[in-house]
């Protein structure tokens, strides 16, 4: 037998464990996949939110009869337990007018009942007008087919003309296709800024 028929013959054995010797070190060497992956909720997260039917980020979009764009989200709604009625956290709204204003509303929480076409927010509601409005309350009041809201409480804004409060707020329209007015009355008083208009 010749010398390249022996080298022929030692590379057949050669060749063959070399690549079981590469095969073993790639499965030794190769990291542990992690398979538990960790859940960001505990269980009591998960049975409370279950429980409670929690929704995160809801939206809600429609418009009013005139075709007014409402609009309606939250950071988290729970629909609540029985006996309970459903609630949200920081409760905004949106309503865009026909002439192009908008009106929009901020609170700590909120509900919203489409069924009663209406939507009130609670605690620490802001209150925002395109034509440079501000009023703070406790509790408002919306419609969902119309742009109509009322505040039975107190209220304290700002706006073109200087700072004011009122026993209560109102806004929607005076007639069936007017414009959209803000009305405030119950002791109404104002400290009137003649630079704010000047502006």
């Amino acid at each position: 037998m010749d010398g390249h028929s022996r080298m022929v013959q030692f590379l057949k054995v050669l060749l063959p464990l070399a690549a079981i010797v590469l095969l073993s070190t790639v499965f030794l060497l190769s990291r542990s996949i992690e398979t538990s992956v960790s859940v960001p909720f505990t269980q009591k997260d998960i049975d409370e939110r279950l429980a409670d039917q929690v929704v995160t980020q809801p939206h809600y979009l429609g418009t009013t009869r005139k075709g007014e764009e409402v609009q309606i989200q939250a950071a988290q709604a729970t629909q609540g337990r029985e006996g309970s009625l459903p609630t949200t956290a920081e409760f905004r709204g949106r309503l865009g007018l026909l002439n192009g204003g908008v009106i929009t509303m901020d609170s700590n929480s909120g509900m919203i009942r489409p069924d009663e076409n209406s939507a009130t927010f609670v605690g620490d509601v802001l209150i925002t007008t395109t034509d440079g409005i501000q009023v703070r309350t406790d509790l408002l009041n919306t419609s969902l087919d119309e742009i109509r809201g009322d505040t039975p409480g107190q209220v304290d804004g700002t706006g073109i003309i200087g700072d004011f409060s009122a026993g209560r707020m109102t806004f929607g329209t005076e007639k069936k296709d007017g414009p959209v007015h803000i009305l405030f009355t119950d002791g109404v008083k104002l400290v009137y800024e003649p630079e704010k208009t000047e502006r």
